[in-house]
């Protein structure tokens, strides 16, 4: 099966799970409802609960029900992006191609269904039947954290908000990314590990390579918005210039961010020597991560 072919099978299984939780848009309050599904139902990559789902084949072969883990790093990070788009934050009209959720839902519905997307992903973890109490506990703490303020995806919007018009720094860069991006794309890796039960080995080998993947997910995403028109990337180019933010081409240059980039790709491929070929799709993944065009 090729890679496009792989990734569109697992597009459709995860987008199941989605549609099996997420209330039906005639469910009232209807309002809020056609909001979460406007945005998550919006064409995305399902890159993370994609790498969610591959980590737990790489540890083991019984997976069923690893999906409906997977889908709850898709409803925070639809959640993030939908709070990311507001104008209090990024200010945008476009995300995944068309218009973002306040602007078609308002302001205060857009906040509330991202805050439904937010609460809906702990339920799903919360009722999972295929895990037992000791897993669920490890998946919800996993999941908190890797959305929180301290090294989570709020704490690097924060430093990332704060950043913003401050002179170019490798530091704040870091500390921006790994947490901002970097957590979740890590946390997936981890949530599949656990799902699996893999034991500490196997475990911290997946979270290195999330590691690596995410540092890597983070400098293409900031090329991306260099390089590619609003068109191609399917939300506003250009933006981390215009609101003077801290970006890898900002701090290194693009031709350095290309090869810091790639070494990235390199050691997530590293990261997976153990596992050998139960490895193979994730290693096409950070593959991906680094070669895509939007």
């Amino acid at each position: 099966m090729s890679l496009k072919e792989y990734l569109a099978g697992q597009t459709r299984l995860v987008d199941s799970a989605l549609n099996r939780w997420v209330p039906d848009a005639e469910a009232p309050p209807r309002i809020i409802h056609r909001a979460m599904r406007y945005s998550l139902f919006a064409g995305g990559k399902r890159i993370r609960p994609i790498l969610c789902i591959e980590a737990a084949r790489t540890v083991s072969d019984e997976t069923a029900g690893v999906e409906d883990v997977a889908c709850t790093l898709e409803l925070i990070h639809t959640y993030s992006l939908i709070h990311d788009d507001l104008p209090a934050l990024d200010n945008d009209d476009l995300r995944r191609g068309r218009p973002t959720c306040h602007k078609i839902f308002g302001e205060a519905m857009a906040i509330l269904a991202g805050d439904a997307l937010l609460t809906l992903a702990f339920q799903v973890l919360a009722r999972l039947e295929c895990v037992d109490d000791r897993q669920r506990a490890r998946l919800v703490d996993e999941l908190a954290t890797a959305s929180g303020t301290v090294g989570g995806m709020i704490g690097g919007q924060v430093n990332d908000l704060e950043g913003e018009g401050k002179p170019p720094d490798p530091l704040l860069l870091e500390s921006i990314h790994r947490a901002k991006t970097g957590a979740l794309l890590r946390a997936s890796l981890r949530m599949g590990a656990i799902f699996a039960g893999a034991d500490q080995a196997a475990y911290d080998a997946l979270s290195c390579f999330g590691e690596h993947a995410g540092l890597a997910f983070q400098i293409v995403d900031d090329l991306l918005d260099v390089e590619q028109s609003s068109e191609q990337l399917g939300k506003t180019a250009g933006k981390d210039a215009a609101q003077h933010k801290i970006t890898f081409p900002a701090v290194y240059g693009v031709e350095r961010s290309h090869a810091m980039a790639e070494r990235e790709r390199l050691l997530a491929h590293a990261a997976l020597e153990r596992f050998g070929p139960r490895a193979a799709r994730l290693r096409e993944l950070a593959d991906l991560i680094v070669q895509r065009k939007a």
